[in-house]
């Protein structure tokens, strides 16, 4: 259990990084680049699924996505259920 207990945290962190990352714009060519593709690699297989049955909510002009806040939600429930 503790193997997928450290997967789970390590997958929050990647998320986390992914989210932090998306509030900056990060050209192709800059040092950031390969780290927000490498996160987006980990963590889109679990939030794309989310994002197509939730849309993102309107307000104003912009559209704020909820996968993140429900994936994080699942995962602590999962985390606190396993790990303890």
């Amino acid at each position: 259990m503790a193997i997928v207990c450290l997967l789970l945290q390590l997958y929050l962190i990647a998320l986390f990084g992914r989210i932090i990352l998306s509030w900056f714009p990060i050209s192709p060519g800059s040092p950031l680049a390969p780290v927000f593709s490498a996160l987006y690699a980990i963590t889109e297989p679990v939030l794309g699924p989310i994002r197509r049955m939730l849309p993102p909510m309107r307000m104003g002009g912009m559209g704020l996505d909820l996968s993140p806040i429900i994936v994080i939600v699942l995962f602590q429930v999962i985390q606190r259920s396993i790990c303890g």
